[in-house]
């Protein structure tokens, strides 16, 4: 009971502090890449005194004409005469206390993530695995590793990490178990990559954000992301922007890696192939709540369109950006929330809009008592000047004019800021 009553506190608290979503449509455009990924180390809430007690945001009615005089004068002094929009609500009543366009639709950049968030978990639920499988061909004496879309499967674990990922060295001494049972010795090693469907590259994607390490190709079966991992530990640093050229090879090359450290001789380099045969071993991703967290908290882009893509394939369409896209209509509309149209699950594509009010009711939806099963989509939002892509600016920094926000704002920032 006290984890219910905790989670449901959280909640609250960041339906309370995350009521405003204001773009600016012209930036938005021009900057729409959120911070890259980093770790999801814990971070101490240093600033966050009482963060778990809901009681100070409903302490008294929030006054619409206060709350005007203080976005009236930013909104105004950002020289733009066109293309903001803003939507504020009071948490506990659902009383408008500000807007300005509130139904236009905008350029959501990560702030895409929300509504992926709360795709995934009403289409699966929070408590949904992905399984990273390898299949056995005995005529062949070769086995296969198949991806589903796992992008946290990583080669060795961190045990300083959350979530606490699947990794390829468990899945090795796995599978060298079952090979030595059923009397099987050298192996080849082939990789299937099939599970996703349709282009690697989003609509409405400018063709740097590869290059320069804000996301890699879509793929079924990669390891961190798709991010290097120079010294196998499984803890990527902030900061390492390098990525591999071909995800599914390089995630194959340390199965194999980690099947000779298991004792299996490996004949041979991997190659693509399709699986057959039986499956010998098999690893589980973190629940599906903890990847929402984690993709929410350090704003991991592949791990969004993955997600998007497992709800796809769970409400029978294409593992694909526009199978992911028809997935998100259909949840919105089953929710009733209009004005998200999405054409990639992340937030890079140019081509996505959501209006304010979509945001905001999306929020509301998630600390809903009768959705807990969403409850992850707010639980994951970063905490100003402690976690995630809040945790690693300045914006509520106590140099900042926005201190006073620090460990208390919960948020998915929409524009970078490094």
């Amino acid at each position: 009971m006290p984890r219910v009553r905790r989670v449901r506190g959280e909640a609250l608290l960041a339906l309370a502090l995350l009521n405003i979503f204001v773009l600016v449509a012209g930036f938005v455009v021009l900057d729409v890449i959120e911070a890259r990924p980093v770790p999801a180390e814990p971070t101490p809430v240093t600033d966050a005194e009482g963060v778990a007690a809901a009681e100070p945001a409903t302490s008294a009615p929030a006054d619409p004409d206060r709350i005007a005089d203080i976005l009236d004068d930013p909104m105004s002094g950002s020289g733009l005469e066109d293309g903001l929009s803003g939507y504020v609500v009071d948490a506990v009543t659902g009383e408008t206390l500000f807007e300005l366009a509130p139904d236009t639709p905008v350029t959501p950049a990560s702030t895409t993530k929300i509504a992926t968030a709360v795709t995934v978990l009403a289409a699966v639920g929070p408590d949904h695995v992905v399984h990273t499988e390898v299949h056995l061909d005995p005529d062949r004496s070769r086995v296969v590793l198949r991806g589903a879309g796992d992008t946290t499967l990583s080669e060795t674990a961190d045990s300083a990490a959350y979530p606490q990922v699947a990794t390829l060295s468990g899945l090795a001494a796995n599978t060298a178990a079952a090979l030595a049972e059923l009397g099987v010795g050298s192996v080849s090693v082939g990789y299937d990559d099939s599970h996703f469907t349709g282009p690697p590259i989003g609509p409405g994607w400018k063709p740097n954000y590869v290059s320069e390490g804000s996301t890699s190709p879509i793929h079924a079966l990669m390891l961190n992301s798709g991010q290097i991992d120079e010294d196998g530990s499984g803890a990527i640093e902030s900061g390492e922007d390098e990525r591999a050229t071909d995800p599914p090879r390089y995630a194959a090359e340390a199965f194999a890696r980690q099947l000779e450290l298991a004792g299996v001789p490996v004949e041979g380099a991997p190659t693509e192939t399709a699986a057959s045969g039986d499956v010998v071993a098999s690893v589980a991703s973190p629940p599906v709540s903890a990847l929402v967290e984690h993709m929410l908290l350090q704003s991991d882009n592949n791990l969004a369109e993955a997600l998007g893509r497992i709800a796809a394939e769970e409400l029978g369409e294409q593992t694909s950006f526009a199978g992911a896209a028809a997935a998100t209509a259909r949840v919105m509309a089953d929710l009733g929330v209009g004005g998200v149209d999405l054409s990639d699950n992340s937030g890079l594509s140019t081509l996505n809009r959501i209006s304010p009010r979509a945001l905001v009711e999306l929020v509301r939806i998630a600390a809903d008592p009768a959705h807990t099963d969403l409850n992850a989509a707010l639980t994951g939002l970063p905490t100003a000047n402690s976690t995630g892509t809040l945790g690693k600016n300045q914006r509520y920094s106590p140099s900042s004019s926005s201190h006073d926000g620090a460990g208390l704002v919960r948020a998915r920032p929409a524009l970078s800021t490094a």
